[in-house]
């Protein structure tokens, strides 16, 4: 993959010791799907167009140093005001850079929308960020997990977040770019993982003081080890209700994945409606009456612009 061999030569280009442990630390840098393939290139792109800047810089400062030192060489003009050359390599540069840039950003943009479906039949995901723990519910398979994210290799899916407390911002950037989950709203990212291994995502917006600890683990793994991963999670004996979610709600710190062989219907709608009831025929907290949801005062939209 082009974008793969860009990752080459920048760890070829670039001692070890500059940037330490940002392959451990799952960066785009070491990109498993093509979302974070195609931020890598668009990364590169954008190197290149700056050193069209950064280079002539650093050429020219020392021949300017040198040549029009005490002694130099250099012409002294002291009633020189105006060059077209100049004028014309001062502003048709950056102008130009501007637009290039401009253009390599909408074209990515709009390639790599996280709205964008990137493939037939797409495995839906439901993730509830919370204090501080992440909730993933897969409603085709009829399972939960809290901290742990399993996806098949190969298979396009669509997470639809929201947010059970304050705005959050989900991330795991060796698949794609954050996106905020927010109370009361839905936002929507697609990715593709197109490996296997262990991923890790965390949420980058500030939201307390476990907010340091708050990541979990993206397993990717075969289709057949998937379909044998969800016949595991559904014999598992916890299964997440009403009660569930409302213990859930308070902030905590989890050590270790959660798995939960069913959940509450529906839950995900409630979990937005919430904090809305009025717009979703008065439905509450997992079940809870809308006079007694603990976020009813909150005036929220339902649908989160893209």
């Amino acid at each position: 993959m082009k974008s793969r061999g860009i990752v080459g030569l920048v760890a070829a280009a670039v001692p070890a010791a500059a940037w330490p442990g940002i392959a451990c630390a799952g960066s785009f840098l070491e990109p498993a799907g093509p979302i974070a393939a195609g931020q890598i290139s668009h990364f590169g792109v954008i190197s290149t167009l700056m050193l069209i800047v950064i280079v002539p810089m650093f050429v020219a400062l020392p021949i300017v140093l040198l040549r029009y030192r005490r002694g130099g060489k250099g012409t002294y003009r002291p009633d020189w005001e105006f060059n077209w050359g100049l004028e014309a390599l001062i502003w048709g540069v950056p102008v130009a850079l501007a637009f290039a840039l401009g253009t390599a950003l909408w074209k990515h943009t709009l390639q790599h929308d996280p709205y964008r479906p990137l493939g037939p039949e797409p495995l839906l995901v439901e993730v509830v960020a919370l204090d501080w723990k992440f909730l993933f519910l897969y409603p085709e398979q009829g399972v939960a997990t809290l901290d742990l994210l399993a996806l098949p290799e190969n298979r396009p899916v669509t997470l639809k977040l929201t947010s059970g407390t304050v705005m959050q911002s989900f991330i795991i950037p060796s698949l794609a770019g954050q996106i905020y989950a927010m109370a009361g709203m839905q936002t929507q990212l697609n990715v593709l993982a197109d490996k296997t291994g262990d991923l890790i995502g965390r949420n980058t917006q500030y939201n307390g003081l476990g907010f340091a600890t708050q990541s979990f683990k993206t397993s990717v793994m075969s289709q057949e080890a998937f379909a044998a991963w969800v016949q595991t999670t559904k014999a598992q004996t916890a299964a997440l209700d009403a009660a569930g979610y409302q213990t859930l709600l308070k902030p905590s710190v989890v050590s270790e994945p959660v798995l939960y062989g069913n959940f509450a219907p529906g839950l995900f709608d409630k979990v937005i409606a919430s904090f809305s009831p009025g717009m979703a025929q008065g439905h509450a907290h997992a079940g809870m009456s809308a006079s007694t949801s603990p976020h009813h005062e909150h005036d929220h939209m339902q649908e989160a612009g893209r």
